[in-house]
């Protein structure tokens, strides 16, 4: 089934607008590149003058060309050994920003009773000052592991495993539905990277934010202009 274009830049398949937003109850989002305009791995890398050669496995990891994306992960945080916690500081302060129209779906999903998700291949770092800018109310990603005041190039383990990858997106999204007393099926999903397709895979809607053509072409929906809060001309 192809997409049909519902507005300019906004592409659906398989579902028929207007949806209602208060039929959902969760609203699950990647972080990097989805909810805010950067991949903060990439950016850590700059400190260390390893920006271009990070960035490529980055983009290779969410284009969907590398098989294991956790050996991927660890071989970019491995670059990121020796930057200094005060590089992420000003990166959050000086770089990061929300991407457009993404405080205003946030608000409209919690106004609407659903509760808020991040999911994230990135890192504590950021994920836990998102999740409080934006009022969320779950979270999970990596952690970076800290000696002194610089990075170490590792990161360390946490009681649901070591990770998140597209898998552990997929169990985070299903684990919190099951706390929640929900369905997968009362469940919205965005992202934009290969290892995003697991969650969006399970979740009754799925939303691609200017994301890679892989998973375009399986999203349910398809935001390819403007910001997030496009996906309110389709939920009311």
């Amino acid at each position: 089934m192809s997409h049909t274009e519902f507005a300019p830049g906004l592409m659906v398949r398989g579902v028929n607008p207007p949806l209602r937003l208060a039929d959902y109850r969760l609203a699950a989002f990647d972080m990097d590149s989805t909810l805010i305009n950067l991949e903060c791995v990439d950016e850590i890398a700059s400190a260390v003058g390893k920006k271009a050669e990070v960035a490529a496995i980055t983009e290779a990891a969410m284009r969907g060309e590398i098989a294991d994306y956790k050996e991927s992960l660890r071989q970019r945080v491995a670059l990121l050994r020796g930057v200094p916690v005060s590089a992420m500081q000003a990166i959050y302060d000086e770089r990061l920003q929300l991407n457009p129209g993404v405080a205003t779906f946030v608000a409209a999903c919690q106004a609407a009773g659903l509760k808020t998700l991040l999911v994230s291949g990135g890192f504590t770092f950021f994920t836990d000052r998102v999740r409080d800018r934006l009022k969320l109310d779950f979270a999970r990603s990596n952690v970076l592991e800290i000696e002194g005041d610089t990075l170490t190039g590792r990161m360390v383990d946490q009681a649901w495993g070591d990770i998140v990858d597209g898998e552990e997106k997929r169990r985070t999204l299903l684990q919190t539905c099951e706390q929640l007393g929900i369905t997968p099926g009362q469940a919205i999903a965005v992202g934009d990277g290969a290892n995003d397709l697991p969650m969006m895979g399970v979740a009754g809607l799925s939303v691609a934010y200017h994301a890679k053509p892989a998973v375009r072409a399986q999203a349910q929906v398809s935001i390819e202009q403007g910001g997030m809060d496009r996906l309110l001309e389709l939920l009311r």
